[in-house]
């Protein structure tokens, strides 16, 4: 479970400061997606990185699974978002050189102990990943060989790499039309069912919140009743 409270996170403006995110709490459980939309420049996108403890508020606190994450260390942060945070970025960001296979296996490589020892299963745990994205034919293909439907569902996979209890999602259709969109958010809704992830996904897109376990709308950084037209 990830549970922000009174989060508020401002940047530097000139001789002033701007609030990105004004005094947001929500907390989405496993097993369920929520969305949270709002006009461009509304502080989603914010939001999200503080959720993933990329960046730190000026106030408020972020619980992952019960662990206060505001106040950790760069290095245990990073160990934190290596074990139990999963990202899909709103571009894919893959690798062109590796297959969509490596792609995956590449995470077990990133900085965790005994890496070596869980190459097997590392490996065995991409394939099974691969073919729950719908993938399982196309392992050996590189990203200039996938459409970016496929692309984006190698992005999804690999933030499933490290079986993690959060999944942050940033704008996963915008690149993708309307038939192609509707298929990633079936999938991250199956899969986050399926792996009981607790799941943040930012979207401009209003037609798929109705299938969202939960909606908190941005406008101005802070959280309104009714959606924004965007």
């Amino acid at each position: 479970m990830i549970r922000l409270k009174n989060i508020t996170l401002t940047f530097p403006d000139g001789d002033t400061r701007v609030t990105a995110v004004d005094d947001v709490s929500l907390t989405a459980r496993p097993g369920t997606v929520t969305g949270i939309t709002g006009p461009s420049g509304s502080g989603k996108s914010s939001l999200l990185a503080v959720a993933a403890t990329l960046i730190r508020p000026d106030s408020g606190s972020v619980a992952i699974d019960g662990v206060e994450v505001t106040t950790l260390a760069p290095s245990e942060g990073a160990a934190l978002r290596r074990d139990r945070i999963g990202i899909v970025f709103q571009q894919s960001n893959l690798l062109p050189s590796l297959t969509a296979r490596e792609q995956l296996t590449v995470m077990n490589e990133l900085g965790a102990p005994h890496s070596r020892r869980r190459r097997a299963s590392s490996a065995a745990h991409a394939e099974d990943l691969l073919e729950s994205v719908g993938l399982a034919d196309h392992g050996d293909k590189r990203p200039h060989q996938l459409s970016g439907g496929q692309r984006q569902r190698v992005n999804i996979a690999r933030a499933l790499m490290n079986d993690p209890s959060v999944l942050l999602v940033d704008e996963p259709t915008s690149a993708l039309d309307q038939e192609r969109g509707a298929s990633i958010i079936d999938l991250i809704l199956r899969l986050t069912a399926q792996r009981n992830t607790s799941t943040l996904l930012v979207t401009h897109d209003l037609v798929h919140l109705p299938r969202m376990h939960g909606v908190v709308h941005l406008v101005d950084g802070r959280i309104v009743d009714e959606p924004a037209r965007v």
